[in-house]
């Protein structure tokens, strides 16, 4: 497959991305991770409540939902929703052999919209705000789709 090395400028773009996004979905987990620790609280599972070296003086209270921590877990929830997709659409329209500006628009304005929609997230913008940036990277998604099938099909 010669779609496939980085001697292709397209896949190479598509590596690139999709290793950012390895990245995002990675760093969202140690961000909640983060938030728990230095709350000590919004642990998930009442296991959480043993004790041991991070949390020594368990209390029941520290389940309860805590916003700080469950707004990271949120944000790590809604990438696990849409960054896979982003993934299997954008191998297959790499394979299909697209444009690499058309490639580069696709797959970096897929990273752009993830990282637009985590600062809407983070910083508690509006659903509006937050729902723009999931179309856009959804969009995205669809179109690659769409290439790809439509490659595949003629």
């Amino acid at each position: 497959m010669t779609q496939l090395t980085l001697d292709n400028p397209v896949f190479l773009t598509y590596v690139i991305a999709a290793a950012l996004m390895i990245l995002k979905v990675m760093g969202q987990g140690w961000m909640t991770v983060a938030r728990m620790m230095k709350v000590s609280a919004g642990f998930a599972s009442p296991e959480d409540l043993r004790p041991g070296m991070i949390n020594q003086a368990p209390d029941p209270a520290q389940l309860e939902v805590n916003e700080y921590v469950d707004r990271s877990r949120r944000m790590h929830r809604n990438d696990l929703e849409n960054i896979p997709a982003f993934w299997v659409a954008g191998l297959i329209f790499v394979v299909t052999g697209p444009p690499l500006l058309l490639a580069q628009i696709l797959l970096y304005g897929f990273v752009a919209a993830r990282l637009a929609h985590f600062v809407a997230y983070a910083t508690r913008q509006s659903h509006e705000m937050r729902a723009t940036f999931y179309t856009i990277g959804s969009l995205i998604v669809i179109g690659m789709a769409l290439y790809a099938l439509w490659t595949a099909v003629i």
